[in-house]
């Protein structure tokens, strides 16, 4: 399968909204179900492109995956300092999955923060139970930060997200 990474357009936004929530649904990434107020942040494509790059995968003239891509540690980082760029959201569509188009979202994000001056490292955080991606990053010269593990809920004591990076 061909996979075009590039930006998304605004009429894509519900589509690659879409898309990151139902791959955090069925994927039980979300504790609180259909009820978790992560889920309207993660339908919301156009804020995040608004302080941030989404870019899409397209295959057969279709989007099948999306990622958001902040640059020098932007307003929509979570874990990014100076000097490092951040890769959040990343979804791909169940019946396009392990056909490569997550890795080449990742692929273009490095590509990314490659040409950003003065950019150091991308980071990234991951839920412990997404073995598929951390595949993907392992494979890519991303290795584990657990110094940088952290808790997006501090009032949950159960949920800690696992924190990658990649020098560049």
């Amino acid at each position: 399968m061909e996979i075009l990474i590039r930006p998304v357009t605004p009429a894509e936004y519900d589509t690659v909204g879409e898309i990151t929530a139902q791959a955090y649904l069925r994927d039980g990434l979300l504790d609180f179900g259909e009820s978790d107020a992560y889920l309207e942040e993660l339908r919301d494509v156009a804020k995040r492109a608004a302080a941030a790059e989404v870019l899409v995968a397209v295959a057969e003239e279709r989007v099948v995956g999306g990622v958001t891509f902040v640059p020098s540690g932007g307003p929509m980082a979570d874990i990014a300092g100076p000097g490092e760029a951040e890769i959040r959201m990343l979804a791909v569509a169940r019946e396009a999955r392990r056909r490569g188009a997550g890795e080449a979202l990742v692929r273009a994000c490095v590509d990314r923060a490659r040409a950003i001056p003065g950019c150091v490292r991308v980071v990234l955080s991951s839920q412990p139970t997404m073995h598929s991606a951390h595949r993907v990053y392992e494979r890519l010269g991303f290795v584990r930060t657990p110094e940088r593990d952290w808790n997006p809920l501090p009032e949950l004591d159960d949920i800690t997200l696992l924190t990658y990076e990649l020098t560049l």
